[in-house]
C-alpha cells in the first residue's frame, strides 16, 4: 500500500469513528474561510469620476423587459446595448443588483459600447436561516447559502475582469431593515463584506434603508464599509411632492450624523408614476403620483445633485413589469423614467428637449 493510499485509508477510518461517536465532520475544503477585519482599516474612496468628469448623478438599472425576469428569460446583449445608448445620454454611472445572470451581459455590453460607463455592482444575498423572536435558528436554507456563495464568487470575478468598469460592490440589498423579507444577521453580512474587501481592491458597502442607517446599531456594519449606501424614498414615507426633497435632505443629515467618518451615498430615491390602493402602498403612499409629479421630482432632484455633489442613484431607468404582484398598478412596476418598451416618460421628454 502506497503512503498516499495509507493516508486516505486512515482518514476514512477517522471519519467513520467520528461519525459513530456523533462528532460533526467538516471537510477543510468545504469549511468557509473567515477573513479578519483589515488592520489598520483603510477606507477606500468611492470615486465618482470618469475622464475628468463627475458622474455622481447616477441611475439604478434593471434590464428585464416584458416577458423577462431574473432566473428566467434574460435580456440579450443587443437589448442591453440598446439600453446603454439610451442611458448614456444622461448617466455614466449605473447600479445593478446582482452578480449572477445579466451582470456579465451588462459588463460585456459596456465594454463593447465604449461609453466609459461605470457600475456599482450588487451581489444579492438571501436569508440563510429562519429564526424565532429570540434569535434561535428554526430552519436552515442550504440552497440560499449556496446561491449567496455563487454571487460572492461571481462579484469577485467581475471586479477582477472589469477593473475599468466596476467602481464599487454592494454586498446585499436591504438585509437589515426590520421589514425586509431577506434579513440576515449583521455578523453574516460583515463576514461577506470582509471577504469581498480582502479579495478585491474596490470600495465595498451594503445597501439598506435610511431607517436602518439612522440607528446607532448600524455602526457595526458601517465601520466595515468604505461608504454608507442608503435608500431614501419620500413616496414610501408618506411625503407629498413638495415635501419630498426636504425630507431627503433631513434624513441624509441624520445618517451623516450617525456616520461622520463615512461618505453617504444615496443608492435609491425616486418617484413612481402609478400605485394601487392596496396593502402598504395604500397605507403609506400619500403623495400624488403620475408622470407630471415624477418629472417635477426628478427636475428638482437633478438640480439638488448638481448643487450638492451628493452621489445619488435615481430609481430607476426603466419600468419592470415582472416586479411585485400581478396587479398592473403595482407600484414596483412603475418607478422607471422610461416605460418598459423604452419610450420616455415626461421626465425624460423634458430632458431630451433641452
Amino acid at each position: 500500500m502506497s503512503a498516499r493510499t495509507s493516508s486516505v485509508a486512515l482518514g476514512l477510518t477517522l471519519v467513520a469513528l467520528a461519525l459513530l461517536c456523533g462528532v460533526s465532520v467538516v471537510s477543510a475544503r468545504t469549511r468557509p474561510r473567515t477573513y479578519p477585519r483589515q488592520a489598520p482599516f483603510v477606507v477606500r474612496p468611492f470615486v465618482v469620476e470618469a475622464n475628468g468628469k463627475w458622474i455622481g448623478d447616477a441611475v439604478a438599472y434593471g434590464p428585464h423587459r416584458d416577458g423577462q425576469r431574473p432566473r428566467g428569460v434574460e435580456p440579450t446583449i443587443a437589448q442591453v446595448r440598446e439600453d446603454l445608448r439610451i442611458m448614456s445620454r444622461d448617466w455614466s454611472l449605473l447600479r445593478i443588483y446582482g452578480a449572477i445572470g445579466t451582470a456579465d451581459t451588462v459588463l460585456r455590453a459596456i465594454r463593447a459600447e465604449k461609453t466609459g460607463t461605470k457600475v456599482v455592482l450588487g451581489l444579492w444575498l438571501d436569508a440563510e436561516v429562519r429564526r424565532d423572536s429570540a434569535g434561535r435558528v428554526l430552519e436552515r436554507f442550504p440552497k440560499a447559502r449556496e446561491a449567496n456563495r455563487r454571487d460572492v464568487e461571481r462579484a469577485i470575478q467581475h471586479a477582477r475582469n472589469y477593473p475599468d468598469i466596476v467602481a464599487a460592490i454592494t454586498v446585499g440589498n436591504e438585509t437589515q431593515i426590520f421589514w425586509s423579507g431577506n434579513r440576515l444577521p449583521p455578523e453574516t453580512v460583515i463576514d461577506y463584506i470582509r471577504e469581498i474587501r480582502a479579495r478585491t481592491r474596490v470600495p465595498v458597502s451594503t445597501a439598506d434603508d435610511y431607517n436602518y442607517w439612522n440607528k446607532p446599531e448600524s455602526r457595526a456594519i458601517a465601520t466595515e464599509c468604505d461608504f454608507v449606501f442608503t435608500h431614501l424614498h419620500p413616496l414610501w414615507n408618506s411625503q407629498q411632492l413638495n415635501e419630498a426633497l426636504p425630507w431627503v435632505e433631513r434624513n441624509l443629515a441624520e445618517i451623516r450624523a450617525v456616520h461622520p467618518d463615512r461618505e453617504v451615498v444615496i443608492g435609491e430615491t425616486g418617484w413612481a408614476t402609478t400605485h394601487n390602493d392596496q396593502g402598504d402602498q395604500g397605507k403609506l403612499m400619500k403623495g400624488a403620483v403620475g408622470e407630471r409629479e415624477q418629472a417635477e421630482f426628478y427636475r428638482e432632484l437633478r438640480a439638488w445633485i448638481a448643487r450638492t455633489r451628493v452621489p445619488t442613484f435615481v430609481f430607476e431607468a426603466f419600468d419592470e413589469n415582472w416586479k411585485g404582484s400581478p396587479d398592473p398598478d403595482e407600484v414596483e412596476k412603475h418607478w422607471g423614467l422610461y416605460r418598459a418598451d423604452r419610450t420616455p416618460k415626461l421626465a425624460m421628454q423634458r430632458e431630451e428637449s433641452r
